[in-house]
């Protein structure tokens, strides 16, 4: 098997990848965001991976529906055709490898369990998608058994901790996530000196926006956090609109 895109060295530093899928190009997660991440110049794409009631693999971010379209009930609790039904747009995760042709493509996998590894992992290589995709897991235990079942599959570590990049490299780990306002000179000689790239996700997590957090929700940035940001050369940028970065790092 040929070397994974992630892991090997990309053309461009810091990568662009459209946070899922492009979310302020089109409705998120669905394969009009990615063709307009694409056509925006985005390196890669990251999308999100639950599992329906009946097996399906969908990309779909909220563990329940209420954001998207006011229903109160969990992905887990849907057949595929009722999640359809109440969102049009949404992709399962083989739609989203056809989709997505050629571009890179980061899965955050949400659930905890390894036995959903195999299930994913057999979508992938269906779609040849092997050397473009890397793994987004949450959990150490996750990212160890990833890495000793698939030995060439890139791994992202997408752990709650910002100083768990030791740990994560130990269990297998080739990419860190920081937050935005995480990100310090020591957290980044400490990732890369352990042979790890590191992936910034912009804004912040949390409703109630911290001090040390800059105010913006997930995957939203200004030019100036941009700026300052693209000044510590991260390896990847996770951002909502991949044409801010892509037009600052050209």
């Amino acid at each position: 098997m040929a070397h994974s895109w992630w892991i090997g060295d990309c053309e461009r530093r810091p990568v662009i990848v459209a946070h899922r899928g492009g979310a302020a190009l089109a409705a998120e997660n669905t394969a009009e965001a990615i063709n307009a991440a694409a056509a925006a110049g985005a390196d890669a794409f990251e999308t999100d991976v639950r599992l329906t009631r009946d097996g399906i693999l969908v990309c779909v971010h909220d563990a329940d529906l209420r954001r998207l379209c006011g229903d109160t009930r969990a992905v887990a609790d849907l057949d595929v055709e009722t999640l359809r039904r109440l969102l049009p747009g949404v992709m399962t995760l083989e739609d989203a490898l056809l989709a997505s042709a050629s571009l890179p493509v980061l899965l955050d996998i949400k659930r905890a369990d390894q036995a959903q590894l195999p299930k994913i992992m057999a979508e992938v290589t269906a779609a040849d998608a092997m050397e473009r995709t890397m793994l987004g897991l949450r959990h150490i235990d996750l990212i160890a058994a990833a890495r000793t079942a698939w030995t060439d599959i890139a791994i992202l570590a997408f752990l709650d901790e910002p100083d768990a990049f030791p740990a994560a490299r130990r269990a297998g780990a080739d990419w860190f996530r920081l937050w935005q306002g995480a990100v310090t000179d020591e957290r980044l000689a400490g990732i890369r000196a352990t042979g790890m790239k590191l992936a910034v996700m912009v804004g912040q997590p949390r409703s109630v926006p911290l001090p040390e957090y800059p105010p913006f929700p997930v995957g939203v940035i200004d030019r100036d956090g941009l700026e300052r940001l693209l000044a510590i050369v991260p390896d990847a940028i996770l951002l909502d609109d991949p044409r801010l970065a892509v037009a600052s790092v050209s």
